[in-house]
């Protein structure tokens, strides 16, 4: 049955449509939330971007496909200050980013839910899941990069530490804007120390599927590694992709995220 339904699933990401409508969630005192829902069956699946990522990227529209095709809830949504969610992304960090999934979990979607989480979003669906454990059906990493400013900064020689220290700012190099370089604030960094998860075990107890390119040059495959021996979960596997670069967004790359969630459905389900 799961073989027929992986062929039914190859062209998921192919001709990828908008289905669903973007939603603004209203919340006191803070920035509204941007997101799309899809109506479903449980477990639902939610996708959280990487940093400074939307909701409209090639893996979230084609998981939409996916859910759609099975029946199955889903949501993707904008943190504060990115796409179309309110505010300056630049006035935001970790901590914001990670009470903006709690609210997502706690008011936007019913049920039990598989975390799909793409860079930076990977590090937010553990804390998520250290949070709200009862909601979380399993973790689905894509490219994982917990504590990845905290650790890409101290491992720095530290001459340049000194003079980011002084000149409060750090200008982190990228490839994926025009610029080169994303500005993060000494704040922003300091923050995100409050949230480091792998210095010590991690108490996660559902499945965890984590999936890492070994051509990544922007968070390396041994960051899946080191997650995964820290998790306390018995249920733990590692795919680490020969040709997959950070992003894993080209069509194998879309097919096996997609093939994984589906054996996980498939697993809880049955379990259910």
């Amino acid at each position: 049955m799961l073989t027929a339904r992986r062929s039914e699933r190859a062209g998921v990401q192919e001709g990828v449509r908008h289905k669903t409508t973007i939603q603004y969630a209203t919340r006191p005192d803070l920035p509204r939330l941007a997101y799309r829902k899809l109506k479903g069956k449980s477990p639902g699946v939610v996708f959280l971007p990487g940093f400074a990522s939307h909701m409209g990227g090639r893996k979230a529209e084609a998981l939409e496909e996916f859910c759609k095709s099975l029946g199955h809830s889903y949501l993707r949504f904008d943190y504060t200050g990115c796409g179309a969610s309110e505010g300056q992304m630049t006035d935001y960090n970790i901590g914001t980013w990670k009470k903006d999934v709690l609210y997502v979990l706690d008011e936007l979607v019913e049920g039990p839910q598989i975390l799909v989480g793409s860079s930076m979003g990977g590090w937010l669906m553990l804390l998520a899941a250290l949070a709200r454990p009862e909601k979380i059906a399993a973790l689905v990493g894509i490219s994982t990069a917990a504590d990845h400013f905290v650790t890409a900064f101290n491992t720095l020689p530290i001459e340049m530490r000194k003079e980011i220290e002084e000149r409060g700012s750090w200008s982190f190099p990228t490839r994926y804007n025009e610029e080169g370089s994303y500005m993060l604030s000494l704040d922003f960094l300091k923050e995100a120390e409050n949230h480091c998860i792998l210095q010590s075990p991690i108490p996660v107890a559902c499945p965890v599927r984590l999936i890492h390119g070994l051509k990544d040059a922007d968070v390396p495959w041994h960051v899946s590694m080191q997650v995964a021996e820290r998790v306390l979960s018995n249920d733990v596997d590692v795919v680490l992709r020969k040709h997959g670069h950070h992003r894993m967004s080209e069509k194998d790359d879309i097919k096996l995220m997609v093939y994984t969630i589906d054996d996980l459905i498939d697993k809880l389900t049955t379990l259910g």
